[in-house]
Order: structure tokens, then C-alpha cells, then sequence
């Protein structure tokens, strides 16, 4: 059965309506309880879960205190300001009660084998650049390559180590449930359990504002943590891909890093990683804010009635500006290696702009390499994503 057609930026889904309907029956009737999205709500939830014990495991007092306030004022946020409907209420609880366990279990995890959150990595490599802006491309190419390594769907949602296999049948199921509910997804981020995948999950983790504020409206918590210190989210960040490297083996081998919000939060991205090779997208910032407002409209329909572009449109203006700035100014400082690639030009010649890219940062682009990025792309041609410019030009022409 074919998707239908997503006529406006903030279409729903069939099944995400009926789902919203069914809740919001089941809650008022008492079938059901509504999610309590407080806090102090979750940490119960978390700390009942018979396989979480502790917080404090690899962490500092820092980091700890930090977690618990960005917890607080984003669930204080989420119910003030979001105007969740029902399949909302149940996507944010489900999301934000995951975050704490995995917290907890995390927790444990590193006090009882605290090198693994000191695994000696290679240097990555990290892709930098707004949403849209041709950094997942970007990412792919470099993650084809057979001398670098990279992170997966299943890793990235499901970053507690567990038993082979268990967390790629995890997310495959979240899969299913996620196509399901917006049949538009695959055709604006596609993924799938094993495929690479960017890491936002994880400084999502540690309760950055970047995955929420895309699917909620909370103002008040993005703009605080938009200026409060990042440094606490990324050194979480690296005891996770840290983790990672060690529980998959390739710790060895460089990581092709990817998460627009880096471009946010340079400085302390970098402080753990001052040997990293950066490579910076580049793309017109109106294009960019064309498909990232399309992006943010349509997780935020499934969740909210009260949604509206206009609100969405100032946040992402918002976004471009504060990220160019301070993009902007951690680059005029470093003296690392670092690449620029733009858009159009990997539309037009990709290998002729990967030459480029591995000349910039001093690497080998070998035959091998190169076969594995042509694969990517024959794969990447017969992709969903090319709907989303089909909806994108569509949505330009209606308005």
C-alpha cells in the first residue's frame, strides 16, 4: 500500500489520529493512566526498572547536578508550553522515561567497568553543518569507507550495550511503530536498524535541547539551555561513543561524527576532541530553512494540535543565525585540518568533492573507498528521501 500524500507541512497521518483519539478516550474513561511527565514521575518510573542502579557510576558531581536541573526545567517546560495531545503525552513520556533508564543503567554500567568510558579512541572526524545541508551525504560517503568506522540506527537509540542482536530487533520494532504513525518519516530521515546514523540520540541523552525542541514547543527550556554550559552533555557524549567503540571493537579505527547542533556547541566538542579533522557543509541558508521548518512541522503535528509554521519558521531562523555565528567564531580559531563542502557541489561532482574533502584533511582516498561510496550512492538513488523534495517544491507552489 502506497504513503498518502503529505498535502501540507503539517499533515497527520491516519493511524497517528486514530492512535490520539483512542488515548484520549482510554485516559478520560480511566481505561488508562494518563502519563504523569514530571520529573519526579520519571525517576520512579527509572528507578523501579529491576535492571537501573545509580547515577553516579563514571560521573562527576558536575554532571549529575547538571542532568537532574536540565531534567527538571525541561519536563516543567514540556507540560507549561509544549500542548501535547494525547499521542504526544505518550511519545514524550515513552522518549523521556527511556532517557533516565538508560541514564541509570549507564550509571552502573561504568561504575562496575569504568574503563569503558576511557576507551582510547582515533581521532575522529566530524561532520559539521545545519540540518539540511547536505551533512548527511556528507556522512554516509566518509562512513563508506572501510578505514573509518561509524555509528549505527540501533546504537545510537539503543546506546546500552546488550546482548548481539537485541537492541538492532529493538529498534527495528520502534521502527515499525515510528513508519507506521508518519508515514512521511522514511522519505524525510530514512533508517533503518543497521544503517549509519548521526549521534543526536546521544547528547539527547544528556538532555540537550536539540531533539526536543524539534517535536515540542518549549521555548523556555531551549533558550536556557541554548546559553547555559554544554560541557557537562558532551563529556557524556564521549563516555558513550567511548563505550561504543569498545563494546563494537573499533576504537581504533577514526569515527565519522554527525550532529547539526555541534555547530552550537563547538568549543566543547572540541576541548574533547582537539585532534579531530573537521569537515563543514555548507548550503544557502533559505533552502536550509525550507526543509528544516518541513522537518520540525512534521514531528510537531503528530504530537501537538496547536502547532503552527509561523512559530516554527521563527525558531528555525533563530537556529541558522545563532549556529553561523558561533560556528563562525570556534572556526576562525582553529588550526586543525578542516574541509568545506557545499551543497550544490556535491549534487554536481560528489567524488570530485570527496577528492577535495580527503586532500583537505590529509587522507588517503583509496580504490576501496571509492567502490564503497558508489555503492552508497546507487543505494542512496533509489531512497525515499528524494519525496521530500517533491514535497518540499510542492508546499513552495501551494504557498
Amino acid at each position: 500500500m502506497g504513503k498518502p500524500p503529505r498535502d501540507h507541512p503539517l499533515a497527520r497521518g491516519r493511524l497517528a489520529e486514530k492512535a490520539n483519539a483512542l488515548l484520549g478516550t482510554a485516559w478520560d474513561k480511566g481505561w488508562l493512566p494518563t502519563p504523569d511527565l514530571s520529573a519526579d514521575a520519571l525517576w520512579d518510573v527509572a528507578t523501579n526498572a529491576a535492571y537501573t542502579q545509580g547515577e553516579t557510576g563514571g560521573r562527576s558531581g558536575e554532571d549529575v547536578a547538571d542532568f537532574r536541573e536540565r531534567l527538571e526545567r525541561l519536563c516543567n517546560a514540556v507540560i507549561e508550553e509544549a500542548d501535547l495531545n494525547p499521542l504526544g503525552k505518550a511519545m514524550a513520556w515513552g522518549q523521556l522515561s527511556r532517557v533516565v533508564k538508560n541514564r541509570l543503567a549507564f550509571g552502573k554500567l561504568w561504575r562496575d567497568r569504568p574503563e569503558l568510558a576511557e576507551t582510547e579512541l582515533a581521532p575522529p572526524i566530524i561532520v559539521i553543518g545545519h540540518m539540511r545541508s547536505g551533512t548527511t551525504r556528507i556522512h554516509k560517503l566518509l562512513a563508506a569507507d572501510p578505514a573509518h568506522s561509524h555509528t549505527r540506527y540501533c546504537d545510537a537509540y539503543h546506546p546500552v550495550p546488550a546482548a548481539k542482536g537485541v537492541n538492532r530487533v529493538r529498534s527495528a520494532l520502534d521502527l515499525v511503530m515510528l513508519n507506521a504513525l508518519n508515514p512521511w518519516l522514511q522519505s524525510i530521515h530514512p533508517m533503518a536498524p543497521g544503517d549509519v546514523e548521526e549521534e543526536l540520540a546521544w547528547i539527547s541523552a544528556a538532555l540537550h535541547h536539540s531533539i526536543y525542541e524539534s517535536q515540542w514547543h518549549i521555548p523556555s527550556y531551549s533558550m536556557w539551555s541554548e546559553a547555559a554550559d554544554s560541557a557537562p552533555i558532551y563529556r557524556e557524549f564521549a563516555r558513550i561513543l567511548r563505550t561504543d567503540a569498545a563494546h563494537r571493537g573499533i576504537a581504533d579505527k577514526p569515527r565519522i561524527l554527525k550532529v547539526p547542533a555541534f555547530a552550537e556547541d563547538l568549543p566543547a566538542l572540541l576541548d574533547l576532541f582537539p585532534d579531530a579533522r573537521l569537515v563543514v557543509a555548507q548550503r544557502d541558508s533559505e533552502k536550509v530553512l525550507r526543509s528544516a521548518v518541513s522537518l520540525c512541522a512534521n514531528q510537531m503535528a503528530i504530537q501537538s494540535d496547536s502547532c503552527d509554521l509561523e512559530t516554527i519558521e521563527a525558531l528555525w531562523r533563530h537556529k541558522i543565525v545563532l549556529r553561523e555565528e558561533r560556528m563562525a567564531r570556534t572556526l576562525s580559531r582553529w588550526d586543525g585540518k578542516i574541509a568545506r563542502l557545499h551543497f550544490d557541489a556535491l549534487g554536481g561532482d560528489w567524488e570530485g568533492a570527496i577528492a577535495r574533502c580527503y586532500a583537505d584533511l590529509d587522507l588517503k582516498l583509496t580504490g576501496d573507498a571509492l567502490l564503497a561510496m558508489h555503492a552508497c550512492m546507487e543505494e542512496s538513488a533509489q531512497g525515499d528521501h528524494h519525496a521530500h523534495s517533491q514535497q518540499l517544491a510542492r508546499f513552495a507552489a501551494e504557498h
